[in-house]
């Protein structure tokens, strides 16, 4: 059966150089998992790969959405699927690199999303009730009819919870996908999970958004806003925009927004590591037990060469 490798971690722990360097020992071309990195023009905010990193392997599903579109996560399982299949054509090894649990998910399980109901009038009048009400109005609305879904969705997420109070108003609650348990079979799986002692990661966190800084992040939203963009976009809602737009709103300075980026960059890293925690077979990889990358990246090749032969073997074992 064909094989994807999953280099998974949460934000700053360096996946990036990880999925570049097993691409080009195992004639890969690497398929971002981030739901950040597929937006234009969000360049510096969402840390996209550097064009000398695109130079040395290929990426999929990087900078291909307007900012200004909505996407779900059924949009980003076709392109995904989709990127994976034409890798496989070419002989090659698809890398799946990125932090985007529920994203990961729609690759490595059978979830299916053509059957969400939907019923255009019923949405526009929940969308109506947002607009006059706000959000916490039609989330209290989902809190007392499926509470499950409301623990799972940030009240502020209107397109989430209308889509969730969708599902049960036409009898089908919202898929809990951070339970899924059938594989996709179209492919086995070899998942490497990188992580750093929380002290590091912190510290690479804290530094990696003061170069961002130094890079022009501050800038970069204000184009976006001159885009036409608001808050209200779902791709403005990420760690390092939101905080900015607010900054721009005159909510506070320049420092506390830096420090906020900081702070909930730190809080989204620690959701990322115990949503990865709920895979069985995942291979994770202190890099802090290491003296420096390269050794890491060597165990990380070593160990992969291993399971691949082994995977090889045991489903083709004349090979």
């Amino acid at each position: 059966m064909k094989q994807i490798i999953v280099i998974a971690g949460p934000t700053a722990v360096g996946k990036t150089k990880y999925a570049i360097e097993a691409a080009c020992a195992f004639n890969g071309e690497i398929v971002s998992c981030d739901s950040m990195q597929l937006y234009k023009y969000m360049n510096i905010g969402s840390a996209k790969p550097t064009l000398e990193e695109l130079s040395k392997a290929k990426h999929h599903l990087v900078d291909i959405i307007d900012p200004s579109e909505a996407f779900s996560v059924a949009e980003y399982q076709k392109l995904a699927k989709n990127a994976i299949s034409e890798i496989f054509k070419k002989d090659k090894t698809p890398i799946i690199a990125g932090g985007t649990g529920l994203y990961l998910n729609s690759i490595l399980y059978n979830m299916d999303f053509s059957n969400t109901p939907q019923d255009l009038s019923f949405r526009q009048a929940l969308e109506e009730e947002a607009d006059i009400f706000g959000s916490e109005y039609i989330y209290k609305k989902l809190e007392k009819r499926d509470p499950d879904a409301a623990g799972r969705i940030h009240p502020n997420n209107v397109k989430k919870i209308i889509r969730a109070l969708e599902a049960v108003e036409f009898g089908n609650k919202i898929q809990d996908f951070k339970n899924c348990t059938e594989y996709c079979k179209d492919y086995e799986r070899i998942f490497i999970c990188l992580t750093r002692n929380r002290e590091e990661l912190y510290d690479r966190i804290n530094k990696r958004v003061d170069l961002l800084v130094e890079a022009g992040l501050f800038q970069e939203v204000e184009n976006l806003l001159e885009r036409g963009l608001t808050e209200e976009d779902i791709s403005m809602k990420g760690i390092g925009y939101k905080e900015i737009i607010a900054y721009f709103d005159g909510k506070y300075d320049k420092e506390h927004a830096v420090e906020l980026i900081k702070k909930n960059t730190r809080h989204l890293a620690k959701r990322q590591i115990t949503w990865f925690k709920r895979y069985e077979d995942v291979h994770w990889i202190n890099i802090s037990d290491y003296q420096n990358d390269e050794s890491a990246i060597e165990e990380m090749l070593t160990w992969l060469k291993n399971k691949l032969e082994y995977t090889t073997k045991a489903i083709n074992p004349t090979t």
